[in-house]
């Protein structure tokens, strides 16, 4: 019987807490919404729900909109997840719908779609909330316009993660089947004989800034780059061949000094 009663003393002051935690999480984010309307912006949904009990907290927004008449930028979508571990809200993924989005830039709209698009965020727990690890990944993607292809790939992965050096971190990207469409072809002035994607289109390295990437970053300014080590950069089209790499230091002004290495396979076909 005490066993029992421990047990049932444990579930109600869990779901105690994840019910707390739960409407606490929904509040931050649709008061950041109500902020935002403060703030003379658009930012509105049609309902929230909440679930996930009782290992995770996911808070769903559907029909998000928010639009900034200041710069011209609007957003929309069918629906928006937010899901984090229960025990730590510090570790949110938020996950797009699959449907179509629209990003607006004044009187231009784009359409994208992409399969399993997520954005990932990791924070050290504390107060000051240093990023851990940042990502956004998506299975098959594409940007049209007016319907016409901008681009499309079959995967995306932009990642940038802490390394042992607490203000160094180290930022990848990747995207597998790249696909310029027809006026990205004619901007980057290529051959009709290249193939439609790019074979490989990717990059490491590992940027040092002049302070941690934490709460303060919203607060007191962005943190801004001391160092670059570009480990690498590949780009695979057809015949050609692109490879580069170096080290770089910024000063105070963004201005970077230092040396990059680049090897051209076929560069007089490019």
């Amino acid at each position: 019987m005490r066993l029992i009663r421990v047990l049932i003393f444990v579930t109600l002051a869990w779901s105690a807490y994840w019910f707390v935690a739960g409407y606490g999480l929904r509040s931050a984010i649709t008061g950041w919404f109500d902020q935002q309307e403060a703030r003379g912006g658009q930012a509105d949904f049609a309902d929230v729900a909440t679930a996930g009990y009782p290992t995770h907290h996911m808070t769903r927004l559907n029909n998000p909109a928010l639009a900034d008449p200041v710069n011209g930028t609007a957003w929309s979508a069918d629906w928006i997840e937010f899901k984090s571990p229960a025990i730590w809200p510090g570790r949110q993924v938020l996950r797009f719908a699959d449907t179509p989005q629209r990003l607006s830039y004044f009187d231009q709209t784009s359409t994208i779609v992409a399969d399993e698009l997520l954005a990932e965020l990791q924070l050290q727990p504390g107060v000051s909330l240093v990023l851990e690890k940042m990502a956004l990944t998506a299975g098959a993607w594409s940007v049209t316009e007016s319907s016409t292809t901008l681009a499309s790939g079959d995967t995306l992965s932009l990642i940038m993660e802490q390394t042992t050096v607490s203000e160094a971190y180290a930022i990848t990207a990747r995207a597998d089947g790249f696909t310029p469409g027809e006026r990205l072809r004619a901007v980057m002035h290529s051959a009709s004989s290249l193939p439609q994607s790019f074979e490989t289109l990717e990059l490491e390295m590992v940027t040092t800034f002049d302070k941690v990437w934490s709460r303060s970053a919203l607060e007191d300014g962005r943190p801004q780059p001391v160092a670059i080590d570009l480990r690498l950069v590949e780009i695979k089209w057809g015949e050609l061949r692109l490879f580069a790499t170096g080290d770089l230091d910024v000063d105070a002004q963004g201005i970077p000094t230092g040396a990059i290495a680049v090897k051209a396979e076929n560069w007089r076909d490019m």
